[in-house]
């Protein structure tokens, strides 16, 4: 008996109506002193730099991304992981240097 053809639809691409979102690793997250503010900070820079008329990007708890810093938080984004970059936020106040890093805006 022959094989039916397949009835379901071919891929589709979509473009989300927000920016990319940026990954945390949780675990450095909950192990930093820090975590709790860089995480708040993170949330709130990404809330102030929306785009008009886009939702602000997500922030994206992740598992462990093997670089497993001493005293910082791993953060990386879409960008920066085909890079193969990963930023560093060890304090609250470095996050704005921080996402301007991740979406290669390198002389903010």
């Amino acid at each position: 008996m022959p094989e039916k053809p397949s009835k379901s639809a071919a891929p589709m691409v979509v473009r989300p109506r927000r920016a990319a979102p940026v990954l945390v690793c949780r675990k450095c997250l909950k192990r930093s002193d820090e975590g709790r503010a860089v995480r708040r900070a993170l949330k709130s820079e990404l809330k102030a730099h929306k785009r008009d008329g886009t939702k602000p990007a997500k922030l994206v708890m992740t598992a462990c991304f093997g670089l497993c810093p001493k005293k910082s938080i791993v953060v990386a984004s879409g960008t920066s992981l085909t890079r193969q970059e990963y930023v560093l936020v060890a304090e609250s106040d470095q996050v704005p240097r921080a996402l301007a890093l991740l979406n290669d805006e390198r002389d903010a």
